[in-house]
């Protein structure tokens, strides 16, 4: 058995007990296993890996494990499954192509590269920057404490590019990275050199990265790394999350096959306390987003007995209006607290964050931005302010206090309408039962193997027959076949089948049996758009003077004109100009003005939490109110019993009512807005096709509602089967605009494929002229060539993240087996207004719409 005893003196030596976990990675990781360490924030994981690492470095340095690079032809230095298939290697599916007056560069453009110097020996994977700071002070705190003489640094893109070179000339011994900057050193030259001697890579947080494509990109580094490194050991950190074997299948893909892997459990049980804050009055007729700000008067006590707070909002718009509310009930605490989101320009959110650490704010207005490992010990209390949708962000977020291990978590839960109330006892009940969701991995993403394809050919170059059998050694294309794998190859020289009388779209050339680009212009420009995560293009906002504030999307600029006042990064700011794809500003002494709200900011409630609200609904059906956010809702309970029916686990509730508007529809499955957009869709196609009848659809996370002007058919639907799950992958495409969905998609597939060009640094393109080149593809790739892989991709993603079909197909096989209760209520019910909201929402402006609600309630309020 290895020796580890330093490290347990180290850690004797900072009066610390090392955890039975940590002991067992110590030694399996010395052991030579990959595998991954599932432990709950706050409980030491980063030194269960960290140490192992070290330990390892106060043994002599291997030789290297790494042979010949790819431009030197493979030999040993090719997988093991690349030698087994040397005879019957695929062969060249691109015909040569000539290039004559074009010579491979010099250093420089295409080829910054990477010199080779004393060696780095471990790199450590981080989802976000935020984290890479404290993981880097720790394993560097414990390699002086060891001895060792070795430097821990940081590479992300803040690394200055001073860094950046100093990194590549002297590599330190430990990098601590993220998965777009590791793909970037793959684009550099002798990148072969530069990881010879690495000994392990650990990626942290993987439950965040699993079910994303950053996931997928993580796949396709490791799979270069194992490919040149056999004795590479690959380690994972995560939090529980409901499906832990095929997050551990995801990060090692083929090393599963040498069955040398473990999974180490901390077994640390994490307690948390959920106290809600209860509104005086329940509104019997709730509506989403009207209650959280007018519990901000019982919000200020927690933050007063607390040292310190961290808020979290599910949405940057949300953050900026709390922070702004909080200012101007308590300005006493103006200079005591911050707000931190992912628009906020980096040096505030590192000043928020060291100020965190020392103890200095009061509280902190935040969003996901601060939902990982970052420690800030002197945090005591955390509130959610509506629900977060989700069990495991929940008890993410919980965990943020009582960073300790074996320390309570307490999370005080602010609803932002009465009926989320019954969210935070599911959330306590689904905590209880240990509910946790699954993060569902993207398979066969073509758009990120294209773009890493064009990674490899951008440094050193690639052999297909090598890489092929690297790539199907991942767990997201382990499907692919030999035709698919041509396909891509093609499509990177010669643009495919449809572009390829276009000369932008041969970015890649064959040359004896090595695909690799020689344009440096080619080159420059993937580097510069090397990544997956795609969103709306963003401006960023300056002061007249110079400083930077922060980014905000382009759809929200638009909406503006020079002198408009708006709120950002908790300032009042009006509108001076916009020029280069840069909104400069300046103070305003104004206190009202449009606060920016990001696209995409609603999250749908997962299936774990929906299964735990039905279970708190079935409670309130039968009166069962052990929950004291159940007791609040009685008399919100009682109405709606009066007027229609509270379901219990064996039923499943339908309204049907007339008003003025017209007929109303209400289903109730509690499985999240997606899931509603699929079968509200799916229920309005099929019950056309007994009555020809248009319809309106609104929906929240509880149900839906379909409008009409005219008569619904509701029992003949029902006896016709409506849940029916025969003829759904018919139904679903022929209910919904599957083509515009897809084509909203194919967006970001475009961007990360690189088949559009954001722009360069300062003069990125405009979010139209994107969206319509991305638009164009589609077109283009739907008339001429519907096999497209991308093309095709954009409608599986549609199916799979979208309409979540796999999800709906099992809520309607659930709702199959329940009795379905038709309930005729004269007027609308509180569990059908705040659906109905939701589609006056989408229509007007908040003013119009709080006045428009007013008079809804007191029509409905009669009894």
């Amino acid at each position: 058995m290895k020796n580890i005893h330093p490290a347990k003196h180290w850690f004797e030596q900072q009066g610390w007990q090392p955890f039975p976990f940590q002991l067992e990675a110590w030694r399996c990781y010395l052991d030579g296993y990959s595998g991954l360490v599932n432990a709950p924030t706050g409980t030491g994981k980063t030194y269960a890996l960290a140490m192992g690492i070290l330990l390892e470095g106060k043994s002599p340095l291997p030789t290297s494990s790494l042979l010949p690079t790819p431009s030197e032809g493979g030999g040993e230095g090719s997988t093991g499954a690349a030698k087994e298939n040397a005879s019957h290697r695929l062969p060249p599916t691109v015909p040569r192509q000539s290039s004559p007056g074009l010579t491979p560069p010099p250093l420089g453009e295409v080829g910054r590269g990477l010199e080779a110097g004393p060696s780095l020996l471990a790199i450590w994977i981080t989802p976000i920057r935020a984290l890479a700071k404290e993981i880097q002070s720790s394993i560097q705190r414990a390699a002086d404490g060891l001895g060792l003489g070795w430097r821990v640094a940081i590479r992300t893109g803040d690394t200055t590019s001073g860094e950046r070179a100093r990194q590549k000339k002297n590599p330190p011994q430990v990098l601590v990275t993220t998965p777009e900057s590791l793909h970037l050193l793959l684009a550099a030259k002798g990148y072969s050199r530069y990881f010879e001697n690495l000994r392990a890579i650990v990626v942290d947080e993987w439950h965040e990265l699993v079910g994303s494509k950053r996931g997928v990109q993580m796949e396709l580094a490791l799979s270069r790394l194992k490919g040149m490194l056999p004795a590479l050991k690959v380690w994972g950190i995560s939090a529980t999350i409901g499906n832990m074997d095929e997050a551990l299948a995801v990060l090692l893909g083929n090393t599963l096959e040498t069955g040398k892997y473990k999974v180490v459990r901390a077994k640390i049980p994490k307690q948390i306390e959920i106290e809600s804050i209860l509104p005086d009055d329940i509104e019997r007729f709730p509506w989403a987003g009207h209650l959280g700000i007018r519990l901000l008067e019982k919000v200020l006590p927690v933050l007063e007995n607390s040292k310190s707070t961290l808020i979290f909002t599910n949405t940057r718009a949300q953050c900026e209006i709390w922070y702004q509310n909080l200012l101007e009930v308590a300005p006493e605490l103006a200079g005591a607290i911050a707000m931190h989101h992912g628009s906020i320009a980096r040096e505030l959110r590192d000043w928020v964050e060291d100020a965190l650490h020392q103890g200095i704010l009061k509280a902190v207005v935040c969003t996901s931005s601060l939902d990982l490992g970052v420690d800030f010990r002197p945090v005591e209390s955390i509130i959610q302010i509506g629900s977060p949708k989700g069990v495991a962000r929940f008890m993410q977020r919980a965990g943020r206090s009582g960073h300790q291990p074996g320390a309570r978590s307490k999370i005080y839960f602010v609803p932002a309408h009465s009926l989320e109330l019954v969210e935070a006892a599911a959330l306590r009940h689904a905590i209880a039962q240990g509910e946790l969701e699954s993060r569902i991995p993207y398979i066969r993403s073509f758009d990120v193997l294209l773009q890493y394809l064009v990674t490899l050919a951008v440094s050193e170059g690639f052999r297909p027959e090598e890489i092929y059998e690297e790539v199907k050694g991942t767990y997201s294309f382990r499907s692919i076949t030999e035709d698919e794998w041509a396909w891509c190859l093609d499509f990177i020289t010669t643009g495919g089948q449809s572009l390829d009388a276009y000369e932008e779209y041969k970015k890649v050339i064959l040359e004896d049996g090595l695909y690799k680009v020689v344009s440096r212009r080619t080159a420059m420009r993937h580097r510069l758009q090397i990544g997956t995560i795609a969103g709306d293009a963003n401006l960023t906002v300056k002061y007249v003077s110079g400083k930077r504030i922060g980014t905000i999307e382009e759809w929200f600029v638009a909406q503006l004109r020079p002198g408009d006042v708006f709120w950002f990064a908790g300032r009042s700011l009006e509108l001076v100009r916009i020029k280069d794809m840069m909104v400069q500003v300046k103070r305003s002494q104004k206190k009202t003005g449009k606060i920016p709200s990001w696209q995409g900011g609603r999250m749908p409630l997962s299936s774990q939490l929906s299964s735990s609200l039905r279970f708190k609904m079935a409670q309130l059906s039968r009166r069962d109110l052990a929950d004291v956010e159940l007791q609040k809702l009685e008399p919100l309970i009682e109405l709606q019993s009066r007027r229609s029916h509270v379901p219990d686990e064996e039923e499943f509730l339908i309204e049907y009512f007339q008003s003025r508007e017209g007929y109303h529809l209400l289903f109730y499955p509690y499985e999240g807005r997606f899931v509603h957009e699929g079968m509200g869709a799916l229920f309005a196609y099929r019950i056309s096709r007994l009555q020809p009848i248009s319809f309106s659809i609104a929906m929240n996370d509880y149900g839906f509602e379909l409008l009409s002007d005219s008569e619904i058919p509701i029992e003949e639907a029902l006896s016709q089967g409506l849940f029916a799950t025969e003829g759904l992958s018919k139904d679903i495409p022929a209910s919904i605009n599957a083509a515009e969905m897809a084509r909203r998609r194919f967006r970001d597939i475009a961007s990360i494929s690189g088949l559009v060009f954001k722009g360069y640094p300062g003069k990125q393109k405009k979010d139209r002229h994107l969206q319509a080149s991305s638009q164009l593809f589609f077109d283009v790739f739907s008339d001429y060539e519907p096999d497209n892989l991308l093309l095709l991709q954009a409608y599986d993603e549609v199916r799979s993240f979208q309409l979540e079909e796999a999800r709906l197909r099992a809520a309607l096989r659930r709702i199959q087996r329940q009795r379905t209760v038709l309930s005729r209520p004269e007027r609308a019910t509180p569990f059908a207004f705040p659906i109905m909201v939701d589609r006056l929402r989408e229509r007007l402006s908040s003013e119009k719409l709080e006045d428009r609600i007013r008079k809804m309630k007191l029509q409905l309020i009669r009894d």
